[in-house]
């Protein structure tokens, strides 16, 4: 279980001076060296980016040659102050990934070292503004979504899964979580079998899918429906990418406070762990190789949904 970790990571964002600095200090306390984190500002307020490399055994930072997981914590922002006091359900995708990332520091300074790299990426920022909308405001982010992915998505990424709070749809209407088929390079592909297998030994429940369209694999900014920003990392990668939705039976804004299911987020990190374990060793497959190859035969490149798509 990570519940412990959890509540560490939740003590720290759950307050007006929350800062990835101190979170990142956390972890680097259990012997994790590549920690960065970098204050990026817009004119809409500012947040701060952490990114957290845990080493593997055969991992490519130390010149070995298993994949890479990429573990996204996906929000506008932990808290929405001064509209709302306290954290908010926004911030639970950021909550499970640092809280996936201190689990894996632990696990590597006892000795438990998995065999690939794993990169954990998200942004700390206890104050982020909201849209105006009754009865509450709705989310908004201090940065665009285009910065996000540039600070968030990394290169050395093989594989990403993408965690965020999905709960202001009719889509997903289960508490717990869920996760999305596999998307890459413009395509909405199967649902990986591998991943399914993991999330029943995490939930103890069949594994529940959430549907996608293609919307949803576009860039933001195209003024195109989107469920919400959960597969935003796919439009900058080509890499696979999985979403991992922190999910209720009816639906909460995104900005409200008390809203956070703790077991749920420890649900989700605890997932992003598991898979981090078997994908390194090269035991759990995001997609197909030889399917996609088809795809591609058949019906060509599809990158160009990962762009704004043509000038009107």
């Amino acid at each position: 279980m990570l519940l412990r970790q959890m509540l560490d990571i939740y003590d720290l964002i759950d307050k007006p001076q929350a800062s990835g600095e101190e979170c990142a200090e956390l972890i680097r306390s259990h012997g994790i060296t590549e920690v960065t984190v970098e204050r990026v500002s817009g004119d809409r307020g500012g947040t701060d980016c952490i990114k957290v490399l845990i080493p593997g055994s055969n991992g490519k930072s130390s010149g070995g040659t298993a994949p890479t997981l990429g573990i996204v914590g996906r929000l506008g922002g932990l808290g929405a102050r001064p509209e709302m006091i306290g954290a908010v359900s926004d911030g639970d995708g950021a909550v499970a990934a640092l809280t996936a990332a201190l689990k894996l520091a632990e696990m590597h300074e006892n000795g438990d070292v998995l065999e690939g790299d794993v990169i954990v990426a998200t942004h700390v920022c206890p104050d982020a503004p909201t849209l105006p909308h009754e009865p509450v405001p709705f989310m908004d982010s201090p940065i665009d979504m285009a910065t996000m992915n540039r600070m968030e998505v990394d290169e050395r990424m093989d594989a990403i899964v993408s965690i965020d709070t999905t709960k202001g749809n009719r889509i997903i209407n289960v508490n717990g979580i869920a996760i999305s088929p596999t998307t890459k390079m413009g395509y909405i592909l199967s649902v990986s079998n591998d991943l399914m297998d993991v999330m029943t030994r995490v939930t103890g429940k069949m594994p529940q899918v959430f549907a996608l369209s293609q919307q949803d694999i576009t860039p933001y900014g195209n003024d195109l429906y989107h469920l919400n920003s959960i597969l935003q990392p796919t439009t900058s990668t080509d890499a696979p990418v999985v979403g991992v939705a922190i999910a209720t039976e009816q639906m909460v804004a995104g900005c409200a406070t008390g809203a956070t299911h703790g077991t749920d987020v420890e649900e989700a990190a605890r997932f992003a762990v598991e898979v981090a374990k078997v994908f390194g060793p090269g035991a759990c497959k995001f997609y197909d190789e030889e399917q996609f190859d088809r795809l591609q035969k058949l019906y060509g490149d599809m990158s160009h949904f990962q762009t704004p798509g043509k000038s009107e």
